[in-house]
């Protein structure tokens, strides 16, 4: 599935995409086989029974190792403070949510998503091998990323519980495999819809790519034939209708992730002011490197998922731009002209886009404006609550 040329870089992203389809069997994410021969996902029925088995196994394993050391420190900020312990609740229950989501989306609609990869894969070996993928960084970037937020995550999930909990026991430990294994399927259905739309922008990419050639063949007085611009359009309108399929499908799963992280980070902010003010803990290192560490590994994983929708948006406002330099050119002919002028309506009129839930589009502003809106919550959460600090 994963084609690897070029240098170090290419190799390293090739490796980790492979790390990423194995860890999603692993965990009962990608239902799917592939079949060499066509080239095609199938959806697979025992992959499916395989994941919804080991999911059920993860939560009740989690349920019946919720240790002592545990319920204590919970205790320890609820009794002070039962407003804590009402939030926490409603942030548990968003979680549980989250991965049930999560989970059924997966199983429900595999068979669409399955479509939707086939579809990227046939566009990939039938009209883009040909083309050079090393000077697309962005693609490399945003994959190594993404997958180094998803070991991040992990990594700061153990250092919290060695900071909190430094006398291991069995039960801890096989609690926090289970409450790992969770995190990680959230993370790694997140990666999923992050590695598709980075396939389209690097699709988009390459149209992009060659329309600026056209106009620049153009320029020098070379000739293009109007087939390939022809060819170009109905290329972007097949990747715009496979963005529209794979938002519709991810939608949900994507607000409920964005608004735990943003969730989570309020409530570190708030548990780590009700530590330090209302129980008049020291500060000592948890207080002072393992909840600070957190809230930016959260911040860092959310800003991921904002940025990789505004760059398609981005790739696709290109598409308009590089279609304007083709009105600076002298004596263009009918039919290309006419040609270019369809692409150019189609763009004016379908956008690359990515709209959850039909409420808000993906983008840095709206990315900028829910940051700003989860600091604002936590003030006010601090005002209401202030005689309880």
């Amino acid at each position: 599935m994963f084609c690897c040329s070029g240098g170090f870089r290419q190799k390293l992203v090739h490796v980790t995409l492979r790390g990423a389809l194995y860890t999603s069997w692993i965990l009962g994410l990608f239902p799917f086989t592939y079949d060499m021969w066509t080239r095609k996902l199938h959806r697979s029925k025992w992959l499916i029974g395989y994941g919804i088995v080991l999911n059920v196994a993860i939560v009740t394993l989690i349920q019946a190792n919720d240790t002592e050391a545990e319920k204590t420190v919970r205790m320890e900020v609820f009794q002070r403070n039962p407003l804590a312990e009402q939030i926490n609740s409603v942030h548990d229950f968003l979680n549980v949510s989250l991965v049930v989501l999560m989970l059924l989306r997966c199983y429900w609609r595999s068979g669409d998503i399955a479509k939707i990869l086939n579809e990227l894969m046939d566009l990939q070996w039938c009209h883009f091998r040909h083309y050079s993928l090393n000077d697309c960084c962005k693609f490399d970037d945003f994959v190594l990323h993404k997958c180094l937020s998803v070991g991040l995550e992990l990594c700061s999930m153990l250092v919290m519980q060695l900071g909190m909990y430094p006398k291991y026991s069995l039960q801890l430990f096989l609690g926090f495999i289970g409450l790992s294994a969770i995190v990680l399927v959230v993370l790694m259905g997140a990666l999923h819809f992050h590695l598709v739309v980075v396939y389209i922008y690097r699709c988009v990419w390459m149209v992009n790519r060659e329309l600026l050639r056209f106009a620049n063949q153009l320029a020098e007085g070379e000739t293009v034939d109007p087939a390939g611009v022809d060819r170009l359009l109905g290329l972007y309108s097949r990747l715009l209708e496979l963005n529209h399929r794979l938002a519709e499908i991810y939608d949900y799963q994507m607000v409920l992730v964005m608004v735990s992280f943003l969730a989570t980070n309020v409530l570190g902010i708030y548990y780590y002011i009700i530590f330090s003010i209302s129980l008049h803990k020291d500060m000592d290192i948890i207080l002072l490197f393992i909840v600070p560490q957190a809230l930016f590994i959260n911040m860092y994983d959310f800003w991921l998922s904002i940025a990789v929708c505004d760059l398609a948006e981005r790739t696709g406002r290109k598409t308009s731009t590089i279609l304007k330099l083709f009105n600076d050119i002298e004596y263009l002919d009918v039919s290309l002209g006419r040609s270019i002028s369809d692409f150019a309506l189609f763009c004016s009129h379908q956008r690359l886009r990515f709209r959850h839930c039909g409420l808000f589009y993906v983008n840095y502003e709206m990315g900028f404006r829910m940051a700003i809106t989860s600091f604002l919550y936590l003030l006010f959460l601090i005002q209401f609550d202030f005689n309880n600090l």
